[in-house]
Parts: structure tokens; sequence; C-alpha cells
């Protein structure tokens, strides 16, 4: 009999408090780790008792084993939620997010858009994402392994700052990009503050550079988000990859201490924030205005789109206008050439759109906002040195006249084989107010069926959700434009899934 589980005991195992659960109840089946294992370990960092035999089966276990281990264990009991704090914790411990924030590192990158999945997903598909994502992990562990073995160490507790030091002792150590102080600050912030103001803090630094083509903030929106489920007891190595992450700059000189090109938004930007008039939350939706900064978007270098974001803003143009902009002009560049430097324009612009929605002080808003603009300008430059980029316009998509009425079928049919027709049936199908959910639906399960990489669910998961951070007007031309890089059913099918739904049967 195959293993399923209701959405309403799902949503419940990812949800239930760990702390109510003992020890044993949380790693049902496993071994404790005894304290001459733990000595045994040492140049390891060591997780809480409670999921540290978990994870530990997971590094330990052949990839070729793994899932049928797994498999065995959630038929015993492991609850979702834990299996997902394993999962982020295996990366963090074991998967270096250097020489770039990326590339190995997105087995850590993809556990949120897993989950969110997951979350999403029907009955009988609900454990499909995160095991994939646990099969993902290893090959990352493997590559891991090849440039180096790096593991995350303990970390020195002489070091740790006090509570009454801890801010002042991030702050300093990353405007220094100094690593050794940023990684016992990080582990005085997980210790000492509160997730909301942790957040506050990292999302300070996030969008600082354009190295990595946003994966800084990718690795923030998403860590933080797995933290508020798995419970942020387990905050701290999390924390300290993240701090890691975020100093990461390619080998070049000390950013402190050098003018370097990706860094020059930033600095521009912290000067264009002291501009905004007071009150500048609030103001008037503006369609026009917002067909202005997609122009500048499409053709404007960084300084003139953040330029224009403050002018736009003390015109008393809101908020949403301007990120109605800037969420279409990540679709539109979707539609201009398919690769990786698109698609990191529209998961850059999902994580930094959540951290502005949920930063706390004006002033870091005001960055993530600017820094928003100035990026999708920077990502169309990457993406001339890369090939041809074409010119189509999202705003362009409209309805087209068919001889039948159009359906999901129709629609991803031609993903993957005529984007326009299937960008053009989006637009048909959505234009009869047909259920958007019906359509989410099947591009998540063809998600499950067919994706093969992590920017599969990094992808669908951010273009799905900020469906709704778009102007209900706007929806169905940016819903359109992710029909660019979606999987249709012509997509190869991914044997994983067979072997997954084997290992829970």
């Amino acid at each position: 009999m195959s293993h399923h589980f209701s959405r309403r005991s799902f949503l419940s195992s990812a949800s239930a408090g760990v702390s109510i659960l003992t020890a044993r109840q949380l790693v049902a089946g496993l071994t404790p780790v005894s304290d001459e294992q733990l000595r045994a370990a040492s140049g390891i960092v060591q997780l809480r008792p409670e999921i540290e035999p978990l994870v530990r089966l997971i590094e330990e276990t052949p990839r070729q084993r793994l899932l049928e281990e797994i498999g065995s264990r959630i038929r015993s009991g492991l609850s979702y939620r834990e299996l997902l704090a394993a999962l982020l914790l295996a990366g963090v411990r074991n998967v270096e997010p250097r020489p770039a924030v990326g590339f190995k590192f997105h087995a850590v990158l993809v556990v949120n858009a897993a989950h969110l999945a997951s979350l999403a997903s029907p009955d009988a598909d609900r454990w499909l994402p995160i095991l994939w994502a646990l099969d993902e992990f290893k090959s990352s562990q493997a590559k891991d392994v090849t440039e180096g073995n790096w593991t995350m160490s303990p970390v020195d507790e002489a070091g740790v700052p006090s509570a009454s030091q801890v801010r002042d002792s991030f702050h300093h150590s990353m405007q220094q990009w100094d690593v050794a102080q940023a990684d016992v600050a990080a582990a005085g912030v997980a210790r000492y503050l509160g997730a909301a103001e942790s957040l506050e803090l990292f999302a300070g630094y996030a969008a600082r550079d354009f190295r990595s083509i946003g994966h800084k903030a990718i690795f923030l929106a998403n860590g933080w988000r797995t933290l508020q489920t798995i419970g942020w007891e387990h905050a701290e190595p999390v924390l300290r990859s993240l701090a890691y992450a975020m100093l990461n700059h390619n080998g070049e000189p000390n950013p402190a201490t050098s003018d370097l090109a990706p860094d020059r938004a930033w600095k521009t930007n912290q000067q264009l924030a002291s501009k905004f008039r007071d009150g500048w939350e609030s103001g008037t939706n503006d369609a026009a205005a917002t067909r202005e900064l997609l122009t500048t978007l499409r053709t404007g270098s960084a300084d003139e789109a953040a330029t224009l974001v403050v002018d736009l803003v003390n015109r008393q143009v809101s908020v949403q206008s301007i990120y109605d902009a800037m969420h279409l002009a990540a679709g539109e560049l979707l539609m201009r050439q398919s690769g990786i430097v698109p698609l990191h324009a529209a998961t850059t612009t999902n994580a930094l759109r959540f951290l502005f929605n949920h930063g706390g002080t004006p002033q870091t808003r005001k960055l993530l906002l600017l820094q928003n603009a100035a990026f999708l300008p920077l990502f169309r430059e990457a993406m001339q040195a890369r090939g041809e980029v074409g010119n189509s316009t999202i705003d362009s998509l409209v309805a087209v006249e068919t001889k039948e009425p159009v359906t999901v079928d129709m629609i991803f049919d031609a993903v993957g084989r005529q984007p326009l027709l299937a960008a053009e049936h989006t637009m048909n199908f959505l234009s009869f107010d047909h259920s958007a959910e019906s359509l989410m639906n099947a591009a998540r399960r063809l998600i499950f069926l067919k994706g093969t990489d992590s920017h599969d669910y990094k992808f669908s998961t951010a273009a799905l959700e900020d469906y709704y951070n778009v102007s209900p007007v706007l929806r169905n031309q940016f819903m359109a434009a992710s029909m660019y890089n979606l999987k249709g059913t012509s997509a190869t099918d991914n044997r994983l899934v067979d072997r997954i739904r084997a290992a829970l049967s």
C-alpha cells in the first residue's frame, strides 16, 4: 500500500511544535549519538541532540540507498518537519557556499522552494519535492568532497560577542568583510536576538553587491523562511553559513577598501535613500508610472533605474506600482533569452520583494527597493555578455482568438516547444476567468514529474508566488511570461519519481 498523507495531517506534521516532543520521538528508530561519538567528531559543528542523529544518517548513507532508508523511517513515523530540518542542516554543515553562492550550494538554496511546493501539492505528491531535494543534497555533498570536502567547524566560543555587543560586532564584521569575526557574530545573533531582528540585520547586507547574481538575498529569504517552519532553535549553523556566503567576494580585493563594480550600485543607492520623501511608504497606484519604469529597466543603467524609483516615490507613486514594473521586467527577460541569468532576475526579485515586505527599518527597505531596481539592468547586461538577447516585450502579450477554448493541457503541450504560443494560450485561458490555481497546480505537478534541477523548483515556486505580488490587472501577463521557463508535457520524465514512490510504498 502506498504511504500517503492527507493535506491536514501533512500540514500538521509541518507545523507541530518540535519542543513538545521528546528526543526519542523526534528520532524514532535512530541510534542516539554517544559522548564518545561527539568527541570523535571534533572539528565538526555539532547540532542539537534531537536532530543530530537524523542529520548524520543523511550525511553517511550512500546516495543510492538514502531514499529507501528515509522512506522506511517515514513509514515508521519520521515527520515531515524533522526531515525538512535535517535536510537544511545537513546542507549548511556539509556544502560550502564558495567559490560562489550557487552551483553545488543550490542543495541549500532549494530547500524552501521544495518545502513550499510540498505544501501546495496534492496529497499523492506531497513527499516528492522534499525527497527530491534530499537526493540533490547527496549530489552536492559529493561535489563538495571533490572540491576540498569542506565541513562547518565548531564556533570559536571565546570569540562569540556578548548580548550587549553582538549588534555592533555583526555590523563591523560585515562592513569590513571580516569572515572570522562575522562567524562568531552570527552565532551571537542566533543566540541572543529574535528571528525578526536577525532578519533585519542580515537584510541590510543581502543585496549590497551583485556577486553570485542574487544568491545572497535568495539564501537569506529562503533560509529564514525555512527556519520559521523548523524552529529558530536551529538558527545558529544556518546564520553562520549565511554570513560566510554574504562575505564571498570571488577572491577580489577586500571590498571594504576597494572600488569594485559589483559594489557601486550600493554606494550610489545609500545616497539616493536619503532623498525619499517622508511618508514614502504610502502612494497612489499609477499604471503610467509602472510603464515608465518598465521602459527604463529595458534600456537604462542601474543608476538611472534607481534614480527613477526615487523620483516616482517622491511623485506620490505607490511602492506596488514600482514593484509591478520590476516583476514585469524580470518576466520580460525570460522572454528575451533562455538561460540561467534571466531566471535569476526573477528569483532574485522574488527574494528581494519578500525581504522588503518583511523588513523592519525604513532605511533597509529603501535600500532593498533601490537595489532591486539597480540589479535588473545588471541582469540585462549580464545576459548580453552570454549571447543574443531578443526584443520581446511583456506588455505585448495579449489573448488571441482561437478556434476552440484553451485548456490547461493545451498550454503545457506548448510549454518548452513553442513558448510564445504557450504564453498566448495562458493569456487567453486567464482572460476568460479560468482559475489561475488550476494552471498553477498543473505547473507544480509537471515540476514534480519532470524537474531535474534546483532551478526548476526555485523558479516555479518564485513565479507562482509572485503572481499574487503583482497587481491584478497585470497578473495575466506575468503568468504568461513565466511559461517561458516552466516545464511542459514534452519534457523528459524524472526517473527519480518512481524510486521515491517505491521508497514510500
